[in-house]
């Protein structure tokens, strides 16, 4: 039963933390206007698993992780707003006659590329995991006790980020073709710019 209950607010931790529109969902929506469903999805599922790292550090005991992410915040904070600004860089549309390129069918390599670039982008940025720390230490959720208890926990963080990438890369493709093109482009034009934004307050939060 404890396990069942935990499960429940892993599920809830996960869908609030990945619910709101920043960089991560951003880039989801672009690249699932760009690539597909799939796209968005893979992208979700490297912000997923960021996500069950930092659920299992905080259910194991986040303090000392905590500590040591606060030294090294300066580095970490640094590699992620370089990832951003890249990636802004990169997604802003260069299609001729400022049209957005034609969307292409991702490859398998793309797929993985896309959700190891997530993981990398999320697992840097020191504002998520202390995040996780806060909500846990909370909700006393830090050091959950039982094998069991950590696995449904975390599990259930997991399960409610994906799912959450999952209906938002899915609404986004379904409504792709019922939307005037100049659609795509200007979605693309603001997640650029979302992401260079949170990129700049990235280093601006450093310094």
């Amino acid at each position: 039963m404890e396990a069942l209950v935990l499960f429940g607010k892993g599920l809830f931790i996960g869908l609030a933390i990945a619910a709101p529109i920043g960089p991560m969902g951003a880039l989801c929506i672009q690249r699932t206007l760009a690539r597909g469903f799939w796209a968005g999805v893979a992208g979700g599922l490297g912000t997923a698993l960021a996500d069950l790292t930092f659920a299992t550090g905080a259910a194991v005991g986040f303090a000392v992780f905590k500590d040591l992410v606060e030294r090294i915040a300066l580095p970490l904070g640094l590699i992620g707003g370089a990832f951003l600004m890249v990636l802004a860089w990169n997604g802003w549309p260069r299609g001729q006659g400022g049209e957005p390129a034609a969307a292409r069918a991702p490859e398998a390599r793309s797929l993985w590329r896309t959700t190891l670039v997530t993981y990398g982008l999320t697992i840097t940025n020191p504002p998520t995991i202390l995040l996780f720390a806060a909500i846990f230490a909370g909700l006393g959720l830090a050091q959950t006790g039982s094998g069991l208890a950590i696995v449904a926990l975390v599990a259930g963080v997991f399960l409610g980020s994906i799912g959450w990438w999952a209906f938002l890369s899915g609404l986004v493709a379904a409504l792709h073709h019922r939307l005037p093109p100049a659609f795509a482009l200007w979605t693309a034009r603001v997640s650029s710019l979302t992401m260079a934004g949170f990129g700049l307050w990235a280093f601006a939060s450093i310094f």
